[in-house]
């Protein structure tokens, strides 16, 4: 999308910084003209505008939206959240907590399915030896 548009290229950084630029480019230069106008978005309004946004950090960003995954059951977002995450300082630990919080406030189903896909994902990113 941008040559020279600062707030895409703010995205951009953030997006490769938390998920890898490997995985990031691919995923932008993979995307068909139906998914190109999505992966614009994301790069520039959720991460370029509201992820680079003072006033929450990276770290405590990471936290909320995992929480919020949460509670729309969205594991397949989730799966991705947490490598950012894992990026932006969270601790297994505290991802181990959000499971347990998360059970009281968005339901025990809710939890049991982020906890499964965490788990996956924090071995899949080789974070499974701080569980």
């Amino acid at each position: 999308m941008s040559d020279s548009n600062p707030v895409y290229d703010a995205g951009l950084a953030i997006r490769h910084a938390m998920f890898g630029a490997e995985f990031t480019d691919k995923q932008i230069a993979d995307a068909s003209d139906f998914v190109r106008p999505i992966q614009d978005v994301v790069t520039q309004q959720c991460f370029g505008e509201v992820w680079s946004r003072p006033g929450l950090d990276r770290r405590l960003r990471s936290l909320l939206t995992i929480a919020l995954l949460i509670g729309m059951g969205r594991s397949h977002e989730l799966r991705w959240h947490v490598k950012g995450a894992l990026a932006n300082g969270v601790t297994v630990e505290e991802l181990r907590e959000l499971m347990r919080h998360a059970a009281v406030y968005c339901g025990v189903p809710a939890a049991v399915d982020a906890t499964y896909t965490t788990d996956a994902a924090l071995r899949e990113f080789g974070a499974e030896a701080q569980a």
